[in-house]
């Protein structure tokens, strides 16, 4: 039975990895900021009786906060299988020009140091083990750019790099080291953009069918059960209505 931490679990993509995973039989550890969603999730899981579930709740653009959390963990957690790193956001849409800094900070410091802090802390332990995995949940926009993605995207596209970075650093250790680049969903991504305006939000995913967080975790357990000696590098994932960032078919 696999041990999985998955960041950013109370919401879209990792909370449907999640459950997905525990369907599956694995063992997770679920990071967060929101500690209520994240008891709620831990206890639905657990109360099913197929997996096992726990939670550390931190904030993780805060690297001491990270490695305290992580050594935290009670001995029977401290195998760890694979990891997902999910936690990410957008901020804002504006040029370049008229950016809020304190949303550059939030996005670089969530999607690009906090991705960091994690991944250095559990090397380790995906070395010790027999199957280390590690999943990046990246975007389209890690390889292009669109008119206010700006910084949203550069955070992304350093994903990338760091995605093929690790890929190479972590071969000797037969560490496999993935990326999912979706493109547009339908989960609290906009809502999140938008702060909170919920109408301009859901008006993004208007004319076309968007991708829902269930069908990122379904990709997930994918390429995690795919066999040993298979490393599906990078899986880049639209809608058929979406053929780029900004090119979408809208009736």
């Amino acid at each position: 039975m696999k041990t999985v931490v998955i960041t950013g679990a109370t919401a879209g993509f990792g909370k449907a990895i999640a459950f997905k995973l525990a369907q599956k039989g694995c063992r997770l550890i679920l990071t967060g900021r929101r500690e209520k969603r994240l008891s709620e999730i831990c206890t639905e899981i657990n109360d099913s009786g197929i997996s096992e579930a726990t939670y550390l709740s931190f904030d993780i653009r805060d690297k001491s906060a990270v490695e305290s959390a992580i050594d935290s963990l009670d001995s029977k957690w401290q195998k760890i299988d694979i990891l997902v790193n999910n936690a990410g956001l957008a901020l804002g849409k504006s040029t370049i020009e008229n950016g809020d800094i304190e949303d550059w900070e939030g996005m670089l410091d969530t999607n690009v140091k906090g991705l960091l802090y994690i991944t250095r802390k559990l090397i380790p332990p995906l070395k010790s083990s027999d199957s280390g995995h590690i999943i990046n949940i990246g975007s389209i926009a890690g390889t292009e750019v669109y008119p206010g993605g700006n910084v949203y995207c550069a955070s992304k596209h350093a994903v990338n790099a760091l995605s093929k970075a690790l890929r190479q650093e972590l071969l000797p250790y037969g560490i496999r080291v993935s990326q999912i680049r979706p493109g547009l969903a339908d989960t609290e991504f906009s809502v999140v953009r938008y702060k909170g305006d919920e109408e301009k939000a859901q008006k993004v995913y208007e004319g076309f069918e968007p991708l829902l967080a269930e069908d990122i975790a379904r990709i997930a357990w994918f390429i995690i059960k795919s066999p040993s000696h298979v490393c599906i590098n990078d899986l880049e994932v639209t809608p058929t209505a979406q053929a780029s960032a900004f090119l979408i078919q809208k009736s």
